[in-house]
C-alpha cells in the first residue's frame, strides 16, 4: 500500500515575488556575465519585458531574442535559428540566457542553453500560470519533433527560477485555465487538501493566490527532488498526459489547437475512468471529478480517428516497447505509475466520456 504523499516546501533556486527580483539582481552583480540574452515571444516582449527591465538599471550588455507565440515555436527549425543568433551575437560560456515567457519559452530556451557550447547558464522567469507551476520547475527542457510532444530534450537546471505573480494579470482566461489544470493535477496525485482548495477557484477565470501557487509548486518540487531524472516517483507528474499529450498533438494536426492544460484536463478524465476499471478508484468519486472538469474543459468539436490517435499514444516517450504506460489513481492523492494498459481500454474510456458529454 503506497503512503499518501505529504508535500512540503523544499527550496531549490526558486524564489517568489520581490525576492525573486532581488535575487536576480544580486546574481547579475556577482556573476559578471559577458552578455545577457533574453528569450521571449511576441506577447511577452510587449506585455512583460518593458516593466521587467525597469527593475534592473545595471544590466550587462543585452540582446533580445524574440520568437512567435505558440507551440509551433518548440521546433528544431526555430531552435536552429536561435543557435545561429547566439553565434552571430557572440554568445559565449560566460553569457546568461533569461527565459521570459510561458512553457514554450521555458522549454525551448532551456534546451537552447543546455545545447549551445555544451551548456551555458540560464534562468527562468515564467509569465504564464502553466509555466509557473509546471514547465519552469523540474529541469526538463526540450522541443517537439514530428507529431510528438517533447521528443527531443535534456535535463538542465536553471540557475534561478523567479515566480512573479504580477505577470498573471496579462493572461487570457484560456491561459489561466491551462495552468489551473496542472494545479488540479498536483492535488489529484498528491494532496486531497490542495485539490479541494484549488477546486474553489472560478472555473471561467481561475486566478490563484500566491499561497496557492506556492503550494502547487511545492508539490512538484518535492516530487522532482525525490527523483530528479524521472526513474520512478516523478512519473506520477504525468497523470493525464498519456492521453493529453496525444490529444494536444492531434489537435495541432487538425489545425484546431487546444492548450496543453485543456488536453491534460481531458486526459485526467480519461485516466480517472481507466483508474476505476483497473485500480479500484471509487466510481462515484471519479464521476464527480469528471463532471467538475467537464464544466471548464469541453471535448473538442473534431472526432478522433482511432488508428491515427493510437500512433500518437503509442509513440509517447514514457512507453516501453508496445506497452502503454499510464499513471492511474487508487484514490485522490494516491497515484500509481508504470501501469501497463491496453489501448482498447483507454479508447473505451474516451468514447464513454464523449458519448456521455453529448
Amino acid at each position: 500500500m503506497q503512503r499518501q504523499f505529504q508535500p512540503k516546501i523544499i527550496r531549490m533556486a526558486l524564489y517568489f515575488g520581490s525576492k525573486a527580483l532581488s535575487k536576480f539582481d544580486s546574481l547579475l552583480q556577482k556573476a559578471n556575465y559577458s552578455k545577457l540574452f533574453i528569450l521571449c515571444d511576441e506577447n511577452t516582449h510587449e506585455d512583460c519585458l518593458p516593466a521587467f527591465l525597469q527593475q534592473f538599471p545595471n544590466l550587462p550588455p543585452l540582446e533580445i531574442l524574440e520568437i512567435e507565440a505558440g507551440e509551433e515555436s518548440k521546433s528544431l527549425s526555430v531552435l536552429e535559428q536561435l543557435w545561429h543568433s547566439l553565434s552571430e551575437l557572440e554568445a559565449d560560456r560566460h553569457s546568461l540566457i533569461l527565459n521570459l515567457g510561458g512553457g514554450v519559452v521555458s522549454d525551448l530556451g532551456g534546451f537552447m542553453a543546455a545545447t549551445f557550447m555544451r551548456g551555458i547558464p540560464f534562468i527562468n522567469f515564467p509569465t504564464s500560470l502553466l509555466a509557473m507551476v509546471d514547465a519552469s520547475v523540474g529541469a526538463k527542457t526540450g522541443i517537439n519533433f514530428g507529431p510528438f510532444k517533447n521528443r527531443l530534450g535534456a535535463f538542465a537546471d536553471a540557475q534561478l527560477i523567479g515566480i512573479v505573480p504580477d505577470f498573471l494579470e496579462t493572461l487570457s482566461d484560456e491561459e489561466l485555465l491551462s495552468g489551473w489544470a496542472e494545479m488540479l493535477k498536483h492535488g489529484l496525485i498528491a494532496s486531497p487538501q490542495h485539490f479541494h482548495e484549488i477546486q474553489e477557484l472560478d472555473n471561467t477565470r481561475p486566478f490563484p493566490t500566491l499561497t496557492q501557487i506556492k503550494a502547487s509548486v511545492a508539490i512538484k518540487e518535492q516530487i522532482v527532488k525525490s527523483d530528479p531524472r524521472e526513474l520512478g516517483q516523478r512519473k506520477i507528474l504525468n497523470f493525464g498526459h498519456t492521453f493529453g499529450h496525444a490529444l494536444e498533438s492531434y489537435s495541432h494536426l487538425q489545425e484546431a489547437p487546444l492548450s496543453h492544460g485543456h488536453c491534460v484536463a481531458l486526459g485526467m478524465m480519461v485516466a480517472l475512468d481507466v483508474s476505476v476499471k483497473h485500480c479500484g478508484f471509487a466510481s462515484a468519486e471519479a464521476k464527480k471529478i469528471q463532471q467538475f472538469l467537464g464544466k471548464a474543459y469541453a471535448w473538442p468539436q473534431f472526432e478522433l480517428e482511432k488508428d491515427a490517435f493510437f500512433k500518437l499514444v503509442s509513440g509517447d516517450k514514457k512507453n516501453r516497447g508496445s506497452s502503454i504506460n499510464m499513471v492511474l489513481l487508487k484514490g485522490v492523492g494516491e497515484a500509481i505509475y508504470n501501469c501497463e494498459i491496453e489501448f482498447e481500454s483507454i479508447w473505451e474510456s474516451y468514447q464513454n466520456l464523449v458519448n456521455g458529454a453529448d
